[in-house]
Order: C-alpha cells, then sequence, then structure tokens
C-alpha cells in the first residue's frame, strides 16, 4: 500500500515537471557540469528523495527533540571536523530523505527549530561572524539565513534588508519566530533597493552577506506555468547583471579590511563563477579568500563540483547527499583604494 501511495505521489511529482525549463538546464548543465549533471538532474527532478536539515533554535533549545532526531539516526552537521565552527549552533542531517512538520507561526511563541537544505549553511559559516559585529544581510527574506547567523553570535547589529515587500513580511515574521525580544533590538530591518544601500550606509559593516536573488533551479523546475517558465529563462541573462550591482553596492557598505560572502541557490556559472571573475577584475581593492577548506572537510555531508576557484565553492546534489544547489564565494576589503 505504502509502495503504491509513493509511487502515485512520485506519479504526481513527476507530472509537475516544468518541461521548458527541465530542457533549457539540460543544455546548459550538461555543458557546465558533464557526467555529473546525470546525477542532479536525478536528483532535482524527484522531490521525494529531498532532504531537509533540522537547525534548533539556541533561544529555544528543543532537548526532547534533539533526543527524537539521535533515535532516528539524524547526525550533527560537520560533526566537529570544521575549524571554528561555532558551538552554539546546532544542526542535524538524516542520510534518508524526509522531513519533520513545520511548525506554525505563533505570536508571543519561538519556535524550536528551522527547516532548511543544510548546503544554505555554508555562506554563513563562511562568514565567521564574531560577537559585537556589525553585519549586513543584503537580500534577507525569508530569513533563514539571518536566523542561522544569530545561531553563530551575538552581533553588535544587524541589518536586514529585502527590497521585495511581500517577502519583507515574511522576513519579519521569521525574525519574530526565533529570535527574543532583546536581541530583536541590535536587529534593523530595511526595504531597500540592495544597490543603493553601499551609497546610504558606506564602511558601516564589519561582514556582508549577499544572499542574491537567482535562478532557483528547484522551484524553477516545478514552474506550473510553462509561459512563465519561458520569461524567466529569457530574463535569465539579465540576472548577472543585477547580481554584480548588489556585489559593488555591498564592497561600498563594508568597510575596509571587512568580509563579504556571496551566495545563490543556482548551478549556473554566469551567476557565479563569472560575477565573481567580474568583481576581482573591476575591484582592485577586493581579495579572493581560499576557502578549498570548507570543501575538504565537509566532503562527508556535500559534494563538490569543481569552480576553478580558490574563493568559490559549488555544492550539487548527490545520491544521500541530496543539499543544493549553492555557490559560495568569500572575499575580504583590502585598505587600498579601488576602481568602481
Amino acid at each position: 500500500m505504502l509502495t503504491q501511495l509513493k509511487a502515485k505521489s512520485e506519479g504526481k511529482l513527476a507530472k509537475q515537471i516544468c518541461k521548458v525549463v527541465l530542457d533549457h538546464f539540460e543544455k546548459q548543465y550538461s555543458k557546465e557540469l558533464g557526467d555529473a549533471w546525470n546525477t542532479v538532474r536525478e536528483i532535482l527532478t524527484s522531490p521525494s528523495c529531498w532532504q531537509y536539515a533540522v537547525l534548533l533554535n539556541r533561544f529555544s533549545y528543543p532537548f526532547e527533540l534533539e533526543k527524537d532526531l539521535h533515535l532516528k539516526g539524524y547526525h550533527t552537521l560537520f560533526q566537529g571536523s570544521l575549524p571554528n565552527y561555532p558551538k552554539s549552533m546546532k544542526c542535524y542531517l538524516s542520510r534518508t530523505p524526509g522531513r519533520i512538520p513545520s511548525e506554525r507561526h505563533q505570536i508571543g511563541n519561538l519556535k524550536k527549530y528551522y527547516l532548511l537544505n543544510a548546503a544554505s549553511l555554508l555562506p554563513v559559516l563562511a562568514l565567521e561572524l564574531r560577537d559585537g559585529e556589525k553585519v549586513l544581510d543584503l537580500c534577507a527574506a525569508p530569513g533563514g539565513k539571518s536566523i542561522a547567523l544569530l545561531q553563530c553570535a551575538c552581533p553588535g547589529y544587524l541589518h536586514c534588508n529585502e527590497y521585495d515587500s511581500l517577502r519583507l513580511r515574511w522576513l519579519r515574521q521569521t525574525l519574530e519566530s526565533f529570535i527574543p525580544q532583546p536581541l530583536i533590538n541590535v536587529i534593523k530591518v530595511s526595504e531597500l533597493d540592495g544597490r543603493k544601500m553601499g551609497d546610504a550606509q558606506p564602511e558601516m559593516f564589519d561582514k556582508v552577506l549577499v544572499d542574491a536573488p537567482c535562478s532557483n533551479d528547484r522551484s524553477w523546475l516545478f514552474s506550473s506555468d510553462s509561459q512563465k517558465a519561458s520569461c524567466r529563462i529569457s530574463q535569465r541573462r539579465n540576472l548577472p547583471l543585477l547580481q554584480i550591482e548588489l556585489l559593488r553596492s555591498a564592497i561600498k557598505a563594508l568597510r575596509p579590511g571587512g568580509i563579504l560572502v556571496y551566495s545563490t541557490c543556482t548551478l549556473s556559472k554566469a551567476e557565479n563563477q563569472d560575477v565573481i571573475s567580474e568583481i576581482l577584475n573591476s575591484h582592485s581593492n577586493i581579495m579572493p579568500m581560499d576557502i578549498k577548506g570548507i570543501a575538504r572537510t565537509c566532503s562527508h555531508d556535500f559534494t563538490f563540483a569543481p569552480t576553478g576557484q580558490e574563493c568559490g565553492l559549488l555544492v550539487i546534489p548527490d545520491k544521500g547527499k541530496a543539499w543544493g544547489p549553492m555557490y559560495v564565494a568569500k572575499l575580504k576589503k583590502s585598505w587600498s583604494t579601488g576602481k568602481w
């Protein structure tokens, strides 16, 4: 019976795959990823294979849930292998597909956990946030990375920005659901066009995260409207320009000596490596930071594709490690004057 239901459910999901998007990805990613694309495609088109990690909320710690996760065979992310991994961040992974139920938003009650794609923690960890630092999350909605940042450390000031008004409401609700009132007081939420942030707050921040708007490969594959999907694909070539403009603004907002992390949830080289190459080529005050060590220590939980960059990592979905896509690049602003 369960097998029949699973087959029926998989059949339904398979019908929802948008052929226009899949054909487009097939052409692009078979070139960019080579043989690895076959496995990536198989996982991206089979939501029943997807896994969800459980990020525990240190402000409302779920001891009982933690015991239950242990009993179910979940293990902690990185298992102590990553240097500088914050002890206050606890994220549990399972080797098998599935998800525990989401918690409902209740005013006045903090949620105990956040469900997420485990690869989305890599940009947060690459930022290496320290207590007291001023940090900007430039494209913050729906708020998962802001929540994760606050699991790592207590910043002196966290600025969460989101330009889209609907997503901004989602961001506010997420923060309210996970963060206690005293800490909410060090968080500012704004609705500014991220491209203008650098001019509005020049050299204000120690750390900046740019989790940029991108071709979200997982969700695009299940577009229900083929016409809208075709429109998205034609607009896709404009995304790198927006991403570069957001990064330029972030660089202006970053203090000299500060750290910038760029991330996307797409496999696209044009939105990942090419964007970072353009920034490095056009800004003499921006230096790449080597993060290959993360790939070495995290290969137990993630599969990485070669990027040709010391400062860039690309997580690709794999069997038993269905996390990603997630591209992460880490940059540092030097004390010299750059070109704009």
